[in-house]
C-alpha cells in the first residue's frame, strides 16, 4: 500500500539505522495518528532460528519491525535499538514495513537448498497488527509459503487474521498450519492499559471461535503471566474458562519476562499505575530479566489444576521449557524460554 500523497522526507542523519535498512520513504497517514510507517526494501526474508534454540520451527518470517499494539511488557521492543530508534514510545509509533517480503520470501523458497522447514510467523512483532489492513503483507506470505509445500505456523493477538481464513483453509489443505492467539488478559480496563493498541479480549475470544470453527484448532498464549496484576487464581480460572468455551485446543503459559530495555519501559508504567509493587517487583526480578524460580513454580502448581479442569491440557500435560529462542532479527525472544507449556 502505498499513500503517494502524505509521504514526509526521511532526514537519513537523524534515522542512520533505518537507512541501512534500504529505506524507501517514510510515510504518514491519518488513518494512524502519530505513527510513521517506514517502508524498506528488505534483502532477506528468511531467518534462521540457532541450533541451539531447540524449538520446533528452523525458520522465522517478520512482516514488520515496530508495533503499534503497544503492549508495555512486548519482549521485541530492544530490536528498534538496532535501527537507532528508542524502545519505548519509537517502537509504538515508527513502524517498519518490509515491502517486499512476500517476493523476497518466494525466491528463497525456490532455492534448491531449501528442504521445506517449518517457518514461524510473528515470533517477534505481530504480523496481524492494524497496518496490514493497509499493507496487505501477509496474503502473500501465505501463498508463497502453501505454494512451496513448506509448512507454518502463526502467532497474532490481531483480529486481522479473520481476512485470511481462506487462504489459511486452503494451505492448510497443503501444508500442516498451526495457529495461535495470545491472549493472556479477561480484564478489559487492565487490558486496555497494559495493551493499549490490541483487539479487545472479547475480540480475540470471538476470533478463537472462528478460527475453530474454521478446523484450525487454535492454541492460546496465555503469557504473559503479569505479577500480582493476572495471575490471581480468580483470573486465570475465568481466562481459561473463557478460552474454554471458546474453542481453544490448548494453552501455554509463562510469567512475564523482562529483558533488556523492555525491563524499565514496564517498570515506568507500574510505578505510575500500581506504585506499591514497585519494591515487589524488585525482590521477584532483581536485577535481572526473570522471575525467581520460586515464583515459577508456584504459577505452575497454581495453573495445573486449572488447566486440568477446563480441558485444555491436551495430551502432552504440563511441561516446563528451558531451551532460549532467538527471533528472526536475532535478539533472543524470552517468550518461549521458561514457558509453562500445555499442549
Amino acid at each position: 500500500m502505498r499513500w503517494s500523497e502524505q509521504a514526509v522526507e526521511v532526514d537519513d542523519g537523524a534515522l542512520p539505522g533505518l537507512s541501512r535498512s534500504g529505506l524507501v520513504r517514510s510515510v504518514r497517514t491519518p488513518d494512524f495518528e502519530g505513527v510513521t510507517f517506514h517502508e524498506v526494501l528488505a534483502k532477506s526474508a528468511l531467518n534462521r532460528v540457532p541450533e541451539a534454540a531447540h524449538l520446533p520451527f528452523q525458520f522465522t518470517v517478520n512482516t514488520f519491525r515496530g508495533c503499534t499494539h503497544a503492549c508495555r511488557y512486548c519482549f521485541a521492543r530492544p530490536t528498534h535499538e538496532y535501527l537507532d530508534l528508542d524502545a519505548g514510545k519509537d517502537f509504538d509509533s515508527q513502524v517498519v514495513v518490509k515491502l517486499n517480503v512476500a517476493a523476497v520470501l518466494r525466491k528463497e523458497l525456490k532455492r534448491r537448498s531449501w528442504t521445506r522447514e517449518t517457518v514461524a510467523l510473528g515470533t517477534n512483532t505481530d504480523p496481524y497488527q492494524r497496518a496490514e489492513g493497509r499493507y496487505k503483507l501477509m496474503p502473500g506470505v501465505i501463498a508463497a509459503l502453501a505454494e512451496s509445500r513448506t509448512p507454518f505456523s502463526i502467532l497474532t493477538k490481531g483480529t486481522l487474521i479473520r481476512r485470511d481464513l481462506p487462504l489459511l483453509r486452503q494451505a492448510a489443505g497443503q501444508v500442516p498450519v498451526s495457529v495461535g492467539i495470545s491472549l493472556a488478559i479477561i480484564d478489559p480496563d487492565l487490558q486496555k492499559k497494559i495493551e493499549p493498541g490490541t483487539p479487545s479480549p472479547q475480540a480475540r475470544l470471538t476470533l478463537i471461535r472462528d478460527l475453530a470453527d474454521a478446523g484450525l484448532a487454535p492454541h492460546v498464549m496465555v503469557a504473559p503471566v503479569i505479577p500480582y496484576l493476572t495471575d490471581a487464581k480468580s483470573h486465570l480460572d475465568e481466562l481459561l474458562g473463557a478460552l474454554a468455551d471458546a474453542g481453544a485446543s490448548g494453552v501455554t503459559a509463562f510469567p512475564m519476562h523482562l529483558r533488556s530495555s523492555t525491563k524499565p519501559w514496564f517498570l515506568e508504567w507500574l510505578a505510575e499505575e500500581h506504585p506499591a509493587l514497585i519494591r515487589r517487583y524488585r525482590g521477584l526480578y532483581g536485577r535481572g530479566a526473570y522471575v525467581t524460580p520460586e515464583y515459577s513454580s508456584w504459577l505452575r502448581e497454581r495453573m495445573q489444576p486449572l488447566v486440568q479442569r477446563h480441558g485444555l491440557a491436551g495430551s502432552g500435560g504440563l511441561r516446563q521449557s528451558g531451551s532460549e529462542a532467538v527471533s528472526s532479527d536475532s535478539v533472543a525472544v524470552p517468550e518461549l524460554q521458561h514457558a509453562l507449556t500445555l499442549f
